[in-house]
């Protein structure tokens, strides 16, 4: 029998074709060399070829891939992307390579002190911001947290949004069996559900840097994200029964 990989990265994309390989490599020219037992699970929804793509070097790298032609949200493909994967510590992060792989140095010592969750963060002690996003975003994710915070509960976790988050396995297969949101408002549900069933969480700053994505349009975008944190707020989630699962 194969020894399970210590470390699953699922990795979400949409429409990023032109980057994935690019992004796959870097991962893989970071961990290999290391010593570190991995497996890459890209989910990917879409007709732009970047499922295709990313298999293309599955002669080189440990890639799994998964996703339909029609976009059916971040979210989505997150969670199944998580409830796949068969490592001992299992993560996220964006295809746009926003936080390189090496800010995994940061998270992985936290689980070895009794840590749950970990997530990366552009507001916690020791974040750096080396390209900031345009002005409008910036107060966009202000005005979102002022909105999500008290409506949500999250007022200990500065960045909720941070697309680098790693769980012990058996954390994120309960909270990934429970999630429900397929849009961007995932994290906030996932945190969400986190703290409610008493895992322990830990963020942490990492190095960040925007790539002018512009694809998330700011009206109908933001109100498909009121509505979500309005289903996290009075939905299904809510009635999940606080119970600590370690000692």
């Amino acid at each position: 029998m194969s020894t399970l990989p210590r470390l699953s990265l699922v990795i979400p994309a949409y429409n990023e074709s032109a980057t994935i390989q690019r992004t796959l490599r870097a991962i893989g020219d970071y961990l290999a060399p290391r010593g570190c037992d991995f497996e890459l699970i890209v989910s990917a929804d879409g007709t732009d070829g970047t499922r295709e793509a990313a298999s293309a070097l599955a002669s080189e790298l440990p890639v799994t891939v998964m996703g339909a032609p029609e976009r059916r949200g971040k979210g989505r493909g997150v969670r199944e992307g998580m409830l796949a994967a068969t490592g001992k510590i299992v993560g996220f992060l964006d295809a746009d390579y926003k936080v390189a792989i090496d800010e995994i140095e940061k998270i992985l010592p936290w689980f070895d002190e009794g840590f749950d969750v970990v997530i990366g963060s552009r507001a916690a002690t020791g974040a750096e911001i080396r390209v900031r996003q345009p002005w409008y975003r910036r107060i966009g994710s202000k005005v979102f947290a002022m909105i999500m915070r008290p409506l949500i509960g999250l007022h200990g976790i500065a960045d909720t949004q941070c697309g680098f988050k790693f769980f012990r396995a058996e954390v994120a297969r309960d909270l990934f069996s429970r999630q429900r949101i397929d849009g961007y408002m995932f994290d906030v549900e996932i945190l969400s559900l986190a703290l409610r069933l008493n895992y322990q969480v830990k963020e942490i700053g990492v190095r960040w840097q925007d790539d002018g994505d512009t694809r998330l349009r700011l009206v109908s975008g933001n109100w498909r994200n009121l509505k979500d944190l309005l289903r996290i707020r009075f939905g299904g989630s809510r009635s999940v029964r606080c119970v600590a699962h370690r000692p």
